[in-house]
């Protein structure tokens, strides 16, 4: 069940578990994490260069360094939590029958895992061919 409370003391009382609380202090962190990461992003990507330059060999560049790996894997691996934990509050909602709801999270939870291993192999294991 979501918590639908605003704030922190309300949320505590309204929790059914000390892990749907856990999830709700997520999504306020996560979301504001995320803000700065995806800014940050466009910004150094958008704005400090132009556009125009951004081909195949800029970014081979930039993800041959581990900084930027780490940078996006970061916004990979919040924006999925976060996408992922939100899905799990609109199928509570949405999804009335126990069983169609478990497997329902079956498999988005499947997908999720799949999107992140294969988004964490694309980062860190891609030979990039930048010497």
């Amino acid at each position: 069940m979501a918590i639908k409370s605003r704030r922190y003391e309300e949320a505590k009382l309204e929790a059914s578990t000390n892990l749907e609380l856990y999830w709700w202090v997520f999504m306020r962190i996560s979301g504001v994490v995320l803000v700065f990461l995806l800014i940050g992003h466009m910004w150094m990507n958008a704005i400090l260069i132009d556009l125009n330059q951004i081909d195949y060999n800029y970014v081979a560049k930039r993800l041959s360094q581990t900084t930027w790996k780490v940078y996006d894997w970061l916004i990979l691996a919040l924006a999925l939590l976060h996408g992922g934990n939100g899905l799990r509050y609109v199928l509570d909602d949405w999804v009335r029958h126990p069983v169609r709801r478990f497997w329902t999270k079956v498999v988005v939870y499947s997908l999720i895992a799949f999107l992140f291993f294969l988004g964490s192999l694309s980062l860190f294991n891609f030979d990039f061919g930048v010497k």
